[in-house]
């Protein structure tokens, strides 16, 4: 499942919180959505690695850790904080 795929992905960042959350369901007939989910993810993450970055530097590194994974995805939510 692609939500533990972020997850085991995202612990190099060593989190102090995380939540990975398929939000597909709720985003049933609108764009991109496909059965069964996997389409719309929300991430709620603390994490040590994100202090002092500004919040673009924080989204990047969350893209660029989550590497492939981001294109086959329509949506995610990112909900990040410095531990």
């Amino acid at each position: 499942m692609i939500a533990d795929e972020m997850a085991e992905r995202l612990a190099v960042l060593q989190p102090t919180r995380l939540e990975v959350i398929d939000e597909s369901e709720g985003h049933r007939g609108h764009a991109g959505y496909q059965e069964g989910g996997q389409s719309h993810f929300r991430i709620r993450m603390a994490s040590p690695a994100l202090a002092g970055l500004s919040r673009l530097q924080q989204h990047r590194l969350i893209h660029t850790t989550l590497g492939d994974i981001v294109p086959r995805i329509h949506a995610l939510a990112l909900e990040l904080e410095a531990a």
